[in-house]
């Protein structure tokens, strides 16, 4: 069973990396998937929600920070030496490199699951823009098999940690926000 899913996963990285492949993507992914391209960006953003936004947007900043303070150590920190999955690009020969090869390990990618973390919490609080968060991930994760330096499978299980991060972080806000609530409620019942 693990063996066939390891042929399909394999199988499907030659199939982004390799028949997909053309000039645009060989110019454009090595841009999408360096982080610096759009790290800086999203911190400048985020920033700007947490110093300058109203209050949702100030929640979902604190929120985005707690999501991908999570993700990030515990897809290198643990997930990564737990399965100990070599990368495409240092375990394939005829790999189609675009970028540099990476750490030695690469399940899961903590691209993916860091952007699909601050795209979730961006999606939850500012419903009319999902398309544009849910396409920003999905790019950014694509383009890590493309460029050679991620498995499928990498990829969709550093999404699927993104996801479960920023949910919890998200039910662990509205049960906050409740609990206030109700306090808040309390205490003008009280000074009436």
């Amino acid at each position: 069973m693990l063996i066939s899913i390891i042929k399909i996963d394999t199988a499907l990285f030659y199939l982004v990396n390799h028949k997909m492949a053309n000039p645009f993507f060989d110019w454009i992914m090595p841009i999408i998937t360096n982080q610096w391209n759009w790290a800086i960006p999203i911190i400048l953003i985020w920033g700007a929600m947490l110093l300058f936004g109203n209050k949702k947007a100030r929640i979902a900043a604190l929120l985005i920070f707690l999501t991908v303070s999570a993700t990030d150590p515990i897809c290198a920190r643990v997930l990564k030496p737990t399965f100990k999955r070599i990368r495409p690009s240092r375990s394939i020969e005829d790999v189609r490199l675009l970028v540099k090869r990476g750490g030695k390990y690469g399940f899961p990618s903590n691209h993916a699951a860091n952007v699909t973390g601050a795209m979730m919490i961006l999606l939850y609080f500012f419903r009319r823009y999902k398309y544009a968060f849910a396409s920003i991930a999905l790019l950014i994760s694509y383009s890590r098999v493309y460029v050679g330096v991620h498995y499928p499978a990498d990829v969709f299980f550093g999404i699927l940690v993104g996801v479960i991060f920023a949910l919890f972080w998200i039910y662990v806000w509205i049960v906050v926000s409740n609990h206030l609530s109700k306090k808040e409620k309390y205490f003008l019942t009280i000074s009436e």
